[in-house]
This record gives C-alpha cells, structure tokens and sequence, in this order.
C-alpha cells in the first residue's frame, strides 16, 4: 500500500518492515532517526509505549494517547523542517514527532464504507483495550449520543467510560449490553481472525439483528464470523480495510507534505489482503 503510494508521488522512498520488540522500541526510534529516515509506522504493541519515546506529540497523537506514525524533522535556524524537505546530508538536530492517524481514520471508514452518520448515533464498542479506547473516544468526539462498552474484563470498560465521561460530558456512555436497537457495533478486539475463536459478542445477551450495522475492524479474514452472521440478520457490515487505508494514507502525507493517493493504495491493498 505504501509502496504504491510512494511509487504514484514519485518519491525516491522505500517502505520496509522490521520486527522489534517493545524493550527494543527506544533503540529502534533512535537508530532510525541516526539514520535519517524519513518516518515510521508503528503497530501493536508499540503505539502506547511510543508516547513517551518521541521527543514531540503532534495534538492528535497527545489527544488520543497513542502514537501510531512518526515524522523525523531536522532543526533549520529556529524551524523544524521534515527530513522529506531536506537534502540527505543535512546536519543538526533531529527529532521525532509523533502523530496518531488512527483516529481519524476510523470515523472515515464508518463514513464512507457503512455511510453512517456519527452525529447522534448510540454504538456499542467491543473491546476497551487500546484500539477500542481510541475508537471509544474518538466516536464521543465524533458527536455520537450513547456509547456501551464491552470488555472481556469489566474494569477496562469502568476506566474507559469513566475517561469518557469526564472528557465529554455530553455523551451517555454504560458498561455492558444495551436493552435497545444501536446504529453501530463496533468490533476492536482481536477475536475473529481465527475461524476457531470465540464470538466477540454474546448474541443472547445482545443479537446482531438489532444493530443496524457491524464494523469489524480485522481486515484479514476479509469476512469474519461476526461479519458472516451480522450479514445474515440484515445487517450493514464492513471489515477494517478501509481503516487500514485511511491510516496508512494520512501517513503518507503526514510525511510527503503531498496528497496521498488513495486509490492505487487501495487498489495494492486489497490484492495484498485478498489477493485479487
């Protein structure tokens, strides 16, 4: 997807992945930022952990308590210039900045994908980990009326709503099921991407006709069992493809300065993920 978008803005870049793990996260930053590349992506578990391993919070990735792209700037006089507008011999002072695109990108999936309006809107969110209290906490920034959460553990969902609660009074947040029809189930955990996993969600105490529509945000399968089932009681359904894109598009310009092209990356990407 990145490839693809690098290759259309005709840019002298390569996208490659590393596997670290998290007690190499500090090193990994470091040595990337010695080395001068242009930005990174990072994915689970790193997200929560980069925080406080860049040395500037862009006010997305400050608002949302997690950090999921990075933009290495060089110091010119008294700016901050990205190393994308430098030449590769620059010298002085690097820094890391660190952004969230993830946020963003999920309500633009909900948008475009199910073409649901957020404003007002009563969703109930699987998963109150940090995928979930990203989406949690950008759906009640995003105008929606009442948010249920539902967590494997309960003391996840009680932190996060109390969070909620504080940062935005105006939304109704409840932990467990809802005794009434929702516009959006919103699955953020990571049950699903095996055939042989447990439901996300109890459907005797909650069944999946009673929500207008079901976002799954695992991408691969790109139909889940809940997708499969939510499909079959009428509902609107949708996997986390169009997140993925989204996130990954705001990235590239987050680092180019240019507009992303966001049909030859999701064209890359679903022959990626689906191989067709």
């Amino acid at each position: 997807m990145q490839n693809a978008g690098i290759e259309q803005l005709k840019l002298n870049w390569r996208y490659l992945a590393f596997d670290v793990v998290p007690e190499d996260l500090r090193n990994a930053i470091s040595g990337a930022k010695a080395m001068k590349f242009i930005g990174l992506n990072l994915t689970v578990p790193h997200k929560l952990l980069a925080v406080s391993l860049v040395d500037i919070l862009d006010e997305s990735a400050a608002t949302w308590g997690a950090v999921n792209t990075i933009r290495f700037e060089a110091r010119v006089g008294s700016e901050w210039i990205p190393l994308a507008n430098l030449e590769p011999d620059c010298e002085g002072a690097i820094r890391a900045h660190g952004f969230n695109t993830d946020a963003a990108a999920i309500i633009r999936a909900l948008r475009e994908d199910l073409g649901l309006s957020l404003e007002g809107a009563c969703v109930l969110v699987l998963g109150a980990g940090g995928a979930g209290r990203v989406a949690s906490l950008k759906l009640a920034d995003s105008g929606v009326r009442t948010l249920w959460l539902v967590n494997r553990t309960q003391d996840k969902s009680e932190t996060l709503a109390a969070e909620i609660r504080q940062r935005y009074p105006n939304v109704n947040v409840s932990v467990g099921y809802p005794s009434v029809t929702v516009d959006l189930i919103l699955n953020a955990t990571s049950l699903g991407l095996h055939e042989q996993d447990a439901s996300p969600i109890d459907e005797i105490a909650y069944p999946l006709a009673r929500s207008k529509c079901v976002y799954d945000m695992i991408y691969r399968p790109a139909m889940t069992p809940l997708l499969k089932r939510a499909h079959s009681a009428g509902c609107r359904t949708a996997n986390g493809m169009g997140m993925l894109l989204y996130q990954g598009a705001k990235a590239l310009e987050i680092w180019s300065g240019q507009i992303a092209p966001v049909a030859a990356m999701k064209e890359a990407l679903r022959k990626n993920l689906y191989g067709a």
